[in-house]
């Protein structure tokens, strides 16, 4: 098969961004899901898109391509441009002006009438036999409809479709869209609407800039839909450990919960199949399937609510068991802010003045380990720690250890 810039579906692609150029850093050799032909031909349709941003080291395996993005030099995300690579056939391109040629007078016609209109004006100055069915052109309507092309609106027992009309003076929100497409998990809507404007804004720099959510925006436009309309959802979802054994689960989606750490996507839902939460990262779900509304959802939606109660991050024992966790810590006479952090950070922990200059930090969670990385900020003013898994204080004071023999001093 011939390479082509163009993809049919963005699903065939998300996977081989993913896979070879954020997270597998495979060279051709290691590459075996398909033939070495098709690993060239999508390598060189994603380095058409993004290969300013490409760059590769040889190792003795040989040579090994990956993504390096600077903010300060690349404003603006540059996975955009795979959601810009969609073909068309033939057909799609003649339909699409054809169709807008034929309403751009504010007309309103029937699919029939369309249909007519194709060969009248246009198909009978050429030679060729090819003419669209009204099934197609049905077809072709109810998609732009559904695109914000057209309209349809009744007339009698027919339907009749008429071009969009741009209400929104979207010069006005130029720079709103401009944020919008970098930092919103569906940027690519923002990003889109900048099209239509020609010259990006360039007004925005960010210093942390997680771009990879672009690659599951189509996953979580689907879930969301699912969330704000009560449905079940059946999703596939691909371990990285495990790529070649998907699993297919049913359930209720509820939250998508984002971090601001690191930008990674998650998913809290009520499985069907297990009746308790459970989380899944959106990168790992392959595919989402829209079913029946779910008549439970507001039950699971309050068990949910009761659960998150006891969360801190996206990590829980499959008992559903809590750990308490208690940190009392010292501040100096000049260091306010550090109370006021404890408060703005607790999250479903509690905050308690205990003397002139302590505090202690008390919560309950699933898993107290997720708070390690957090409670080492606060190393040098901890008088106290203890939590019922014992293992937790254990790896905090053996991290500290291993941190003092490496750097050297009196553990």
């Amino acid at each position: 098969m011939a390479y082509s810039e163009l993809i049919k579906n963005f699903d065939r692609i998300r996977p081989y961004i993913r896979q070879f150029y954020v997270y597998g850093f495979k060279n051709r050799t290691e590459y075996d899901q398909k033939s070495a032909r098709s690993y060239d031909n999508e390598r060189r349709r994603i380095e058409s898109w993004l290969g300013d941003c490409m760059r590769f080291r040889q190792t003795p395996g040989g040579k090994t391509v990956f993504l390096s993005v600077d903010s300060r030099s690349i404003p603006h995300n540059p996975l955009y441009k795979a959601f810009k690579a969609k073909s068309f056939t033939a057909g799609d391109v003649t339909f699409h002006f054809y169709v807008l040629d034929l309403l751009q007078d504010g007309a309103a016609l029937t699919a029939q009438e369309i249909l007519s209109l194709f060969w009248e004006k246009y198909l009978c100055c050429f030679e060729s036999d090819w003419q669209p069915d009204i099934s197609t052109v049905r077809k072709k309507l109810k998609e732009y409809v559904s695109l914000g092309l057209l309209q349809a609106e009744k007339r009698g027992r027919e339907l009749v479709y008429r071009r969009s009309e741009d209400r929104v003076p979207l010069k006005a929100w130029e720079d709103a869209a401009a944020f919008f497409s970098e930092e919103d998990p569906l940027g690519v809507i923002g990003f889109t609407l900048l099209d239509k404007l020609g010259a990006v804004p360039d007004c925005f720099q960010f210093k942390h800039h997680y771009i990879l959510h672009v690659l599951d925006s189509q996953i979580l436009l689907q879930l969301l839909t699912a969330i704000g309309e009560k449905r079940a959802v059946r999703l596939t979802n691909v371990s990285r450990k495990r790529p070649a054994e998907p699993s297919v689960h049913t359930v209720c989606p509820l939250q998508i919960f984002i971090s601001t750490q690191g930008g990674r996507q998650y998913l809290l839902c009520w499985h069907q199949g297990t009746c308790k939460p459970m989380f899944f990262r959106l990168d790992y779900i392959q595919t989402v399937e829209l079913l029946d509304s779910d008549p439970e959802s507001e039950a699971f939606r309050e068990r949910c609510r009761q659960f998150r109660a006891f969360l801190w991050g996206t990590s829980v024992s499959k008992s559903l068991q809590t750990e308490h966790l208690e940190m009392t810590i010292h501040f100096d006479d000049d260091e306010p802010h550090i109370p006021l952090r404890l408060e703005r950070e607790k999250r479903n922990g509690t905050v308690e003045r205990t003397g002139p200059n302590t505090c202690r930090y008390t919560a309950d969670v699933y898993d107290a380990s997720e708070l390690l990385p957090w409670l080492r900020t606060f190393i040098g003013r901890i008088e106290k720690l203890e939590c019922s898994n014992e293992a937790v204080v254990q790896r905090f004071y053996d991290d500290l250890d291993q941190t003092c023999a490496l750097y050297g001093g009196d553990a």
